[in-house]
């Protein structure tokens, strides 16, 4: 064999022994070393495979360690230059406006930022949504500069798997736990516990398992919303004259009310801008009847009806109790047994505080509106939240149960406090 056919077949095996990193080779050397998780990654994703680099989504100005603070942060807009159907899809549904209802939020900006902007807390999940250049500068400027794409919520840097996002575990990061254990009622639902006896191998291939992604993105549809929305109230009011003064109520205590005058506030325009609730009998219809042809996929339309139906009923029922519980607390505004914070609107119990204690007296919330709070946004939730994902358990256990619980306190706590209370 001659010299030079040995050489060209050497430097052949060596080229094509060599990952195709092209223009990005440097990128890869460096962060093999630095961060070689992400490495590893990419070099398992689709993205490796088409040619997608560094550089397609990082830019090209970061070059050297010294100028790190260079390398562009992706955002949405980067994901839609190929992806631009799911991108619109994801403009228009509930997940993009996770940013914008957190800081809509009053307690968002007296909690501590880490927990908010930081992502430790809220914003690690209300990082979902398209955000405004002011509002990525903030970011940058304050040291969160990863805070930028919501796409990788679901599909996770730097492999961005389709599948990892079909995965009802993808879900499970953000919804679960305290106010809306989605994870936990679907997970120990008949639904949840066939997807997983599937998984293993316990159910045959063909066997219908519903999960999350099947019912909110059905077809692989970024655009999700429900009837009823997170907060569990909708407008307009309905013909039942008792349901429609207790969700009055509820309305005035979510300070989306003016509960002096019955006037929409302020918060009502908060609550269309980020598409919070369906304020239209027509909105919540065509939700409904989305979700009716999602069931009847393995259920008749008249069950679906039915059961869909029984979740609207514990609604009404939950109301009739929250409006009573929140009755007898803003009774104790009014006659000034409980002095009104320093920051509420109004001398009435808002709900959008959360549990919060307060640097001070003037700002505190007292122990019975943080009962209260814990009833609405923990019992209630779990109460009609359960019934929609059919799990009994929760629906008793950790929802009527707990609700009925926090009334007798609140009951209590209110008698304690007329007992005792000087003038």
């Amino acid at each position: 064999m001659k010299l030079s056919t040995w050489v060209l077949i050497v430097l052949g095996a060596m080229l094509f022994s060599q990952p195709a990193w092209g223009a990005d080779d440097t990128c890869i050397s460096c962060h093999k070393k630095l961060s070689p998780g992400q490495v590893a990654d990419w070099e398992s994703s689709k993205h490796s495979k088409e040619d997608v680099s560094c550089s397609s989504c990082h830019g090209t100005t970061h070059t050297t360690e010294k100028d790190a603070n260079l390398a562009q942060m992706p955002d949405e807009a980067v994901c839609a230059e190929c992806h631009e159907e799911q991108f619109k899809q994801f403009s228009k549904g509930k997940h993009n406006f996770g940013w914008t209802s957190m800081n809509a939020m009053p307690i968002t900006h007296v909690e501590p930022d880490e927990l908010m902007e930081g992502g430790r807390g809220c914003g690690g999940c209300h990082n979902m949504g398209i955000k405004s250049e002011a509002q990525k500068k903030e970011q940058h400027d304050k040291g969160y500069r990863y805070q930028t794409n919501s796409c990788d919520e679901c599909h996770t840097r730097h492999s961005f798997s389709k599948k990892e996002a079909l995965n009802p575990r993808a879900c499970q990061q953000c919804h679960m736990g305290y106010d809306h254990p989605q994870w936990e009622m679907w997970s120990s639902s008949k639904h949840g516990s066939r997807y997983l006896s599937k998984e293993v191998g316990d159910l045959p291939p063909n066997a219908a398992a519903p999960k999350c992604q099947d019912c909110h993105m059905p077809d692989g549809n970024h655009e999700n919303r429900t009837a009823w929305g997170f907060l569990g109230v909708r407008l307009p009011l309905p013909e039942d004259k008792q349901w429609a003064a207790d969700r009055v109520v509820i309305l005035k205590a979510l300070g989306v009310l003016n509960p002096e005058t019955g006037e929409p506030t302020a918060r009502l325009d908060a609550v269309k801008a980020v598409d919070l609730a369906r304020l239209t009998e027509e909105a919540w219809s065509t939700e409904r009847e989305k979700m009716i042809t999602v069931c009847s996929k393995c259920h008749s339309e008249k069950y679906a009806r039915e059961q869909l139906a029984m979740g609207d009923s514990i609604m009404q029922k939950s109301d009739r109790l929250m409006a009573d519980a929140i009755e007898i607390v803003a009774a104790l505004y009014k006659d000034g047994i409980i002095k009104k914070p320093a920051d509420y609107s109004f001398a009435y119990p808002d709900l959008l505080f959360f549990m919060r204690t307060g640097g001070s007296d003037i700002n505190a919330m007292s122990h019975i509106d943080q009962v209260l709070f814990r009833m609405y946004m923990k019992s209630r939730m779990r109460t009609y939240q359960a019934f929609f994902h059919v799990n009994p358990d929760y629906a008793y256990w950790y929802g009527w149960a707990m609700m009925t619980k926090d009334f007798g306190e609140i009951k209590e706590l209110a008698h304690t406090l007329r007992a005792t209370h000087h003038k």
